[in-house]
């Protein structure tokens, strides 16, 4: 048993370290995905083509999700909500969630009325989330990645392999193995 003269020592010490403990959740450069990564859009993506061109990006990238899906609560929740994640990607392109389950309708990259939901499976073949499908200013697919990425970094990595238009010349895996190699040395 502890001796009562030091019960208040253990509560400070309690007391700090619970504040200790929030000081560094706090301090994390995290921020809500829905207002801090993803764009406002009007469902008309030749028109977010434009706007995508008028404002200098690289292109846009689609996020197809589903409400249920726990891999993209994930990407949300670890990466997605990370500030340098958000300023980077959102330097260089337009950001738009689509719900491959959702019956809204918009307006596909040649203006043609679709449902999400086909939009997603019709014409990109999305069978599992999420899906990040890289757009260039002609809204032609130059990058595509199912699944979660293992952290931060790679993410990162995917948007540069984009951004520097690795695309042209190899696959993301050959690029991450480069950027893994170069780390080590």
């Amino acid at each position: 048993m502890i001796a009562p003269r030091h019960r208040p020592s253990l509560a400070l010490i309690w007391f700090a370290l619970a504040l200790a403990s929030c000081w560094g959740l706090s301090s994390a450069a995290t921020r809500d995905p829905a207002q801090h990564f993803f764009d406002t859009t009007f469902g008309d993506l030749a028109e977010e083509l434009a706007t995508a061109r008028n404002e200098g990006k690289k292109g846009i990238l689609l996020m197809f999700e589903m409400d249920e899906c726990p891999f993209c609560h994930r990407m949300k929740t670890r990466v997605l909500n990370q500030s340098e994640v958000q300023d980077y990607f959102k330097r260089h392109f337009l950001i738009f969630p689509i719900d491959i389950e959702g019956d809204v309708e918009i307006l596909d990259f040649a203006g043609t009325p679709v449902a999400e939901k086909e939009f997603a499976l019709k014409s990109h073949r999305v069978r599992a989330t999420p899906v990040f499908a890289f757009f260039d200013l002609e809204g032609r697919l130059v990058a595509r990645y199912t699944g979660v990425t293992r952290d931060v970094a790679e993410f990162m990595w995917l948007g540069q392999y984009v951004v520097e238009e690795r695309y042209r010349e190899t696959s993301f895996q050959q690029y991450k193995r480069e950027r893994r190699a170069a780390e080590r040395q």
